[in-house]
């Protein structure tokens, strides 16, 4: 039987609403930061905002993800891609790491589009801090108007 790698997300709370489709659509087909799992299977077992700025959840949904058997947690595409972006977001990576010792991939679906284009005329992005940041969810042109 194959190992299932298991995983959690954690999206910002002003998505608190959100259904996860453009998340769960990632995942299922590979694409964004969940390209990193290839052909394996995956299971999703945790699933939380981070509880609004300062990010209050973090340290609790980090412990009850690990609970559950999570290895790898997400900070979802929303935080990179809102307005303004996550201001905690590294913060939240490197404590998560180091408290439950499990790995933190920043992003789940592409980046659309749309978001992209704002934040590239908006220069948001532009400090060379997001790089790294924003690596595991560009994706290529056609795949990111595919999640507008």
């Amino acid at each position: 039987m194959k190992q299932k790698t298991k995983i959690g997300i954690i999206i910002c709370d002003r998505y608190r609403r959100c259904a996860g489709g453009k998340c769960f659509r990632a995942m299922k087909n590979r694409e964004g930061a969940f390209s990193i799992y290839g052909n394996s299977e995956v299971e999703l077992v945790g699933y939380t905002s981070c509880d609004g700025c300062p990010g209050g959840n973090i340290e609790y949904a980090g412990e009850e993800m690990v609970k559950n058997g999570v290895e790898i947690i997400h900070l979802a595409t929303g935080l990179v891609v809102g307005y303004p972006p996550c201001p905690s977001i590294e913060i939240f990576k490197a404590f998560l790491e180091k408290r439950y010792g499990v790995k933190v991939v920043v992003g789940t679906h592409p980046i659309p589009k749309k978001y992209l284009d704002m934040h590239t005329s908006l220069g948001t992005w532009e400090d060379p801090v997001w790089k790294p940041l924003l690596e595991p969810t560009m994706a290529d042109e056609v795949t990111r108007a595919n999640y507008d």
